[in-house]
């Protein structure tokens, strides 16, 4: 869901009544310069007044948070905003929803963000250069097409590859919903959904913050941020980062970029209009993998690159967004969105390697230059009612999100080989290619989807939430070398999610919810004709779970057991293994446990751990040109066991010592379940010293105990990730 966040709090009631009828005629003015708002004007409408009944706390004039039906201080009572469209607290919700906030983010010392995002729990990477490095699996479920990243709450939609944002000094806080979740964001988060939130204008005395990074593998960083308060109307935020590494592979150099703003104008305490914009450049490390030699992997081979020498990767991406919010009354809340996105990535390189024992050399093929220009814009409104129904206190959010997406792909056909090169000395040479590389085709696409959700407290103690969500999209490629139409296509969906929410004690809640939930068989502006042909693939959830704070809220634990079941899979004809028929089947069942603690005033402890049994239930390959079963066997590039925890503990004023493990179980590489990623546990380590109230040092050690490991494979079975080594960096921080 996009879109900004709305606060209401008992304390402003005072003044927001007091102040409603001096500022309408403000509000009007405003609204008059806003004609993408008028046709919002409804909600303030008598007859809606009668349905959303005012009985819940007023905005507060700054509408920096969001209501929220628990109001105690601990973790879970908190609100968030990805696992429903009415803000619920993470009690309230049915839903698995974790949050990894800014104090958090500072603690582990993740400069990347999909580093970040995996210590949640159960979420990894299979992230490579091919789909931006963003790709990631969740319960059972892998790619761009089944668990969705956000950026506030704004999906960039296509399931092309995800390449911003990519480093966490802007970011505010992760917050990570598990499971379907078609019902809010549409098709394509069967799996799961990842929405970063970057750091906001806040009212308050401005404050700055720089930061400057040293480390091994000639890491050097550095960073500043600054916000606050210009007057009583205006705030800003400001975030500016780079850095650069040499690698922990030959020719592994890297260099990244980005800066992003937001400027707000609390025009009256009713509403508000906030323009931000974030841009970032990408240069990674131009790495796709090291071979398999004799069908197993070489250690002497860890640090070699087969690139050629003249490679490229280039990312290069713009966000420019507009939101407004808008309380017409107590009860009442209107927030609309409209956004532009752009992303030019640009690739060229040698990316298929292949060991030939006969000659004892690495064979190179793929040379690829490819060329992305995609292009989004769009608009997300709801409006939230805040009232009661037959008697009870109940909240109901209503809205569309429509946008068009372009994307242009260029490539050469991905033809052509720069020879062959030792394994232990390769000479990179340089690329070639007979294939010009030239726009090969443009899809354009055009969305549109209406939402509601509705929460009833059928007592003190219990609460339904209901949502549905319906998504249509009309689909057109161009063929631009043959100058004509290649197809014309719709897709429609429609998700829905039911789901309800006891609390046993006043700090102990059981949820349960069933789902359903929608994935394109293929990114939507990647679609071939013959992908076209197929329908999107269908899948069903049901949940159960515990949370709980404890000890005083000093402690909370979450337990949730799930099975998902996805459905119209592309597989093999068994008639026909050169052509593809739609009726396979994948599941996953699952257990995923949090744990939060504050052992003592100077120990924290952070933990989570996800257990699933994934397989094919309906699955063929062609081997050879003949179809064969792979029923019963665990999906390419899912882990079954992954784990995660985290120990804080200020030994003495003014120091801490910090530490983290990270564990990721065996995946295969293949559908055959024949080649196996082993498991690994790398280990963190980190020292800090607050010198003064403004100014700290971290000395931190990441995979400290130099733990050799693969992260996952590319497109071709035999050729593997190597994850990064022991690194070491130095980071001080001052605010001011």
């Amino acid at each position: 869901m996009t879109r900004p966040i709305f606060a209401a709090a008992p304390q402003g009631a005072a003044r927001f009544r007091s102040s409603l009828a001096l500022q309408r005629p403000r509000t009007a003015l405003a609204m008059a310069r806003l004609p993408w708002l008028l046709s919002l004007a409804w909600a303030a409408s008598p007859g809606w007044a009668q349905i959303a009944t005012a009985t819940a706390t007023a905005p507060a004039a700054t509408l920096d948070t969001v209501t929220v039906h628990s109001s105690g201080s601990t973790a879970l009572e908190r609100p968030v905003s990805t696992g429903s469209r009415l803000d619920l607290s993470l009690r309230d919700t049915p839903a698995s929803v974790e949050v990894t906030t800014r104090e958090q983010l500072e603690a582990k010392g993740d400069s990347t963000l999909v580093d970040a995002i995996t210590r949640s729990t159960g979420i990894t990477s299979l992230g490579h250069p091919g789909n931006s490095g963003s790709s990631l699996s969740a319960r059972g479920f892998t790619d761009t097409t089944s668990v969705m990243r956000l950026y506030d709450g704004t999906r960039q939609y296509g399931g092309v590859g995800v390449s911003f944002p990519f480093d966490t000094w802007s970011i505010d806080r992760i917050e990570v919903l598990r499971g379907p979740a078609s019902v809010i964001y549409g098709d394509g988060a069967i799996g799961g959904v990842v929405n970063v939130i970057p750091k906001k204008p806040t009212r308050g005395p401005v404050r700055n913050e720089v930061q400057a990074t040293i480390g091994t593998d000639g890491k050097r960083a550095l960073a500043f941020g600054s916000g606050g308060a210009i007057n009583d109307q205006w705030s800003y935020r400001l975030d500016v980062s780079g850095d650069q590494s040499d690698g922990w592979v030959d020719r592994g150099d890297s260099s990244n970029r980005t800066v992003s703003g937001a400027l707000r104008w609390d025009l009256t305490p009713d509403f508000s209009l906030q323009l931000s914009h974030a841009q970032g450049r990408q240069k990674p490390m131009r790495y796709f993998g090291t071979p398999l030699v004799n069908g197993g992997q070489d250690p002497a081979l860890r640090e070699r690159n087969y690139n050629v020498a003249d490679s490229r990767i280039r990312y290069q991406d713009r966000w420019t967004e507009l939101t407004a919010q808008w309380a017409p009354s107590s009860s009442t809340v209107v927030r609309s969105k409209l956004y532009h996105i752009r992303s030019d990535r640009y690739w060229r390189n040698a990316e298929t390697y292949a060991y030939n024992a006969s000659t004892g050399l690495i064979d190179r093929s793929g040379n690829t230059e490819i060329g992305h220009d995609q292009t989004q814009t769009g608009n997300t409104t709801d409006i939230t009612f805040t009232g009661s129904l037959f008697g009870r206190p109940n909240q109901v959010s209503v809205g569309f999100d429509v946008n068009r997406a372009t994307f242009q792909h260029s490539n050469n056909t991905y033809t052509g080989s720069s020879g062959s090169v030792d394994p232990y000395h390769p000479d990179p040479g340089y690329y070639t290619s007979a294939v010009p590389y030239i726009p090969r085709y443009r899809n354009q696409a055009d969305q549109y989807a209406p939402f509601a959700e509705d929460r009833l407290e059928l007592t003190g103690r219990w609460s339904i939430v209901a949502g549905t969500r319906f998504d249509h999209a009309d689909l057109t490629r161009q063929d631009l070398v043959a100058g004509s139409q290649a197809f014309q296509r719709s897709y429609s969906n429609t998700g829905w999610r039911l789901g309800t929410v006891y609390k046993l004690q006043p700090d102990l809640s059981l949820y349960a919810q069933a789902a359903k939930a929608a994935d394109p068989v293929s990114g939507l502006l990647m679609l071939s004709a013959a992908n076209a042909a197929f329908d999107v693939s269908t899948g069903k959830q049901f949940e159960v779970g515990l949370k709980q704070s404890f000890w005083e809220g000093k402690g909370d634990w979450t337990l949730a057991a799930y099975t998902i079941t996805k459905n119209n899979l592309l597989t093999r004809d068994p008639s026909n293994p050169a052509l593809r028929i739609q009726v396979g089947e994948r599941s996953s069942k699952g257990l995923e446990g949090t744990l939060s603690l504050q052992i003592t005033p100077s120990v924290q402890v952070d933990a989570n751990v996800a257990l699933l049994k994934a397989r094919y239930d309906d699955f063929r390959e062609s081997v050879g040109g003949v179809a064969v079963s792979r029923n019963g066997n665990v999906p390419t590039d899912v882990p079954e066991r992954v784990a995660n925890v985290w120990v804080g503990w200020k030994f003495t004023p003014g120091w801490t010592l910090s530490g983290g493990l990270r564990h990721v179980g065996q995946r295969y590489a293949d559908a055959a379940n024949t080649l196996r990623l082993p498991a690994y546990t790398t280990t963190d380590l980190a020292l800090q010293w607050q010198a003064t109230a403004d100014t700290t040092l971290t000395l931190r050690g990441f995979n400290v105990f130099d733990k050799h490991y693969f992260t996952t494979a590319y497109y071709t079975t035999n050729q593997w990730f190597v994850g990064e080594g022991r690194r070491v960096e130095l980071t001080v921080n001052h605010r001011f």
